[in-house]
C-alpha cells in the first residue's frame, strides 16, 4: 500500500505493461492464450487481431538485431560500453518480440455475457453484451481523436465498429479513465466475429436484447 502511494500511477502502469509483455512472450513460446477459458469449451470464442502487424513487427525486430550487431562491432574496444549496449539491445529485441506476442496471446474474447476487446498488452476492455446496441463491418485506416470513441487499431487499421447502448469505462495506457460509447477495433476475421457476436446478442433474454444492426 505504501509503495502504491509512493510510485506514480503512470510509472506503475509502465512497469505492469512490460511485465505483461514478458509474460506474453512466455505464453507465446508455450502456445497458451490469456483470458480464454479452456479450449473455447466454456462458451468463450477467441478472435485474433495480430496478423496484420506481424510483418511490421518482424521487420522492426530484424532492424533491432542488425543495430545490436553494428553497435557490438563499433564498441568492441570499449568493454564497459559494449556490455551496457549489448544488454540494452538484447532487451530491445526481447521487448519487440514480446509486444507482438502480447497481440498473439491476448485475442478478443466473446463470452456468453461479454465481449473482451484488446490491443496487445496496451488495452483490455470488457463490454457487457447488454451494452452493445449495434455492430458493423467498417474498415478504417485513419482515426481522429473524438469524445466517447475508443480506437484500437492494428497496423493503423480497424475493421469493425461497436455502437454501445450505454457508456463503459476505458482505462488508457497510463491509467487515464474515460467513458466511451463507440469502440472501433480490428480482427483478423471480422466477419466471423460479427456473426458470432450477433448470434450471442440474439440469444439474450428479451428485456436485455439490444438491436445488433443489419450492416
Amino acid at each position: 500500500m505504501a509503495l502504491t502511494a509512493l510510485v506514480p500511477t503512470p510509472a506503475r502502469r509502465l512497469v505492469g505493461h512490460e511485465l505483461r509483455v514478458l509474460v506474453s512472450l512466455a505464453m507465446w513460446v508455450t502456445r497458451r492464450r490469456h483470458g480464454v477459458r479452456g479450449a473455447e469449451g466454456a462458451g468463450d470464442l477467441a478472435f485474433g487481431h495480430a496478423r496484420g502487424q506481424a510483418a511490421i513487427m518482424y521487420g522492426l525486430t530484424f532492424v533491432c538485431v542488425v543495430e545490436a550487431y553494428g553497435m557490438s562491432v563499433l564498441l568492441r574496444n570499449w568493454p564497459t560500453a559494449h556490455t551496457v549496449m549489448l544488454v540494452i539491445d538484447v532487451y530491445s529485441v526481447v521487448l519487440m518480440l514480446g509486444i507482438h506476442a502480447a497481440s498473439v496471446t491476448r485475442p478478443h474474447v466473446l463470452s456468453p455475457d461479454a465481449l473482451r476487446v484488446r490491443q496487445g498488452a496496451h488495452r483490455d476492455l470488457r463490454i457487457p453484451l447488454v451494452r452493445i446496441a449495434a455492430v458493423r463491418a467498417e474498415r478504417m485506416f485513419t482515426h481522429e481523436p473524438a469524445d466517447a470513441v475508443l480506437n484500437l487499431p492494428v497496423a493503423s487499421t480497424t475493421s469493425l465498429t461497436l455502437e454501445l447502448a450505454g457508456p463503459v469505462t476505458a482505462v488508457g495506457f497510463l491509467g487515464k479513465r474515460r467513458e466511451v460509447t463507440k469502440v472501433r477495433l480490428h480482427a483478423d476475421e471480422p466477419e466471423q466475429l460479427i456473426a458470432a457476436l450477433r448470434e450471442r446478442l440474439a440469444a439474450l433474454p428479451f428485456p436485455d436484447r439490444p438491436h445488433a444492426g443489419a450492416n
